[in-house]
């Protein structure tokens, strides 16, 4: 039987699951400063590399638009050049390039771009799980983080099949990681709700999800609020991704309650630091282990790739 202190010691791997503002990133941001996990950001991944040149060549679209000749004679003649700030803290970048369906008076796409843009991310989001075998290695060889945490955007789950044992983003994810959903309850789902509502941002959507609220609107957007054709999604979305979360938590890993990983008792401190995760982590998986086969198995799964993980580092 797995003990605590076997557990703590192993080179872990997390993938993070859950609805946009769950925590995914708090918790990352959390171990990448108590204890140096590596902070293995999604979108940042998809910003820096997959969707790079999309968003500069948006942006200098956006600039040769203007009419100001100074600037453009600048921009054609190579005197200055443009370059994007993402940060895994400051992901702006990638949220105004994937953009909302809408009127262009009001910054909206037309369905069109809107859509493509849609695909360009969605790509990109897979070639981002992808990589994290590989930034596994990477994490340890070039700066010596023992754990790793794979902060994953929220739509993983609209990616995948979660109904497919055999699906090849989440079995290449399950192979190296264990896969934990934060699960926010009813009330915790509604605060989420309601925050993202009064500031909606650019999302990706399944083509399944966004497909009927696009089909009667006009081609061309005109006359369509952004944040007013988004604001009624959010509540659908959340009811469309649970029932994904929760089945990929079941064939592919643990699920815990965002109430119980955020213990508000600590203050400001809530989101918990190395060892209370770990503590935390270690409880859970155990505790489900006992109760499903599918558990035990991903669970015995995990530990093993962790093993393997720790002989490659020391040579063995």
């Amino acid at each position: 039987m797995l003990d605590y202190e076997e557990f703590r010691d192993l080179p872990h791997a997390v993938t993070l699951l859950g609805m946009s503002g769950v925590g995914k990133t708090v918790l990352s941001t959390s171990l990448r400063r108590s204890m140096s996990w590596f902070h293995y950001s999604a979108d940042y991944r998809i910003g820096t590399t997959y969707l790079a040149e999309h968003i500069l060549d948006n942006i200098k679209f956006k600039i040769m638009s203007m009419g100001d000749r100074f600037v453009a004679d600048l921009l054609r003649s190579d005197s200055i050049y443009i370059n994007h700030n993402i940060s895994v803290d400051n992901l702006v970048p990638v949220s105004t390039f994937l953009g909302m369906y809408g009127d262009a008076g009001s910054g909206g796409l037309d369905k069109t771009t809107f859509l493509e843009r849609q695909k360009l991310y969605w790509q990109a989001e897979i070639g981002s799980m992808k990589d994290v075998s590989r930034f596994i290695s990477k994490s340890w060889q070039i700066y010596r983080c023992k754990d790793f945490i794979n902060d994953a955007s929220g739509s993983l789950c609209e990616i995948c099949d979660p109904n497919d044992q055999d699906d090849p983003i989440m079995t290449g994810l399950a192979a190296d990681t264990l896969i934990l959903y934060l699960r926010a309850g009813d009330a915790y789902a509604e605060k989420l709700i309601k925050r993202a509502q009064s500031a909606p941002k650019p999302l990706f959507y399944n083509p399944e999800f966004i497909g009927p609220y696009l089909k009667d609107n006009p081609d061309s957007g005109a006359g369509i609020d952004p944040l007013a054709f988004a604001r009624p999604l959010l509540p659908e979305l959340v009811k469309f991704r649970t029932p994904r979360y929760s089945a990929i938590a079941k064939t592919f890993g643990f699920t815990i309650d965002a109430e119980e990983l955020f213990d508000r008792s600590y203050g400001e401190q809530a989101a918990p630091l190395s060892d209370r995760f770990l503590t935390k982590l270690f409880n859970t998986v155990v505790r489900q282990a006992e109760q499903a086969q599918a558990a035990a198995d991903n669970l015995a799964r995990y530990v093993e790739s962790c093993r393997k993980r720790h002989c490659e580092r020391i040579g063995v």
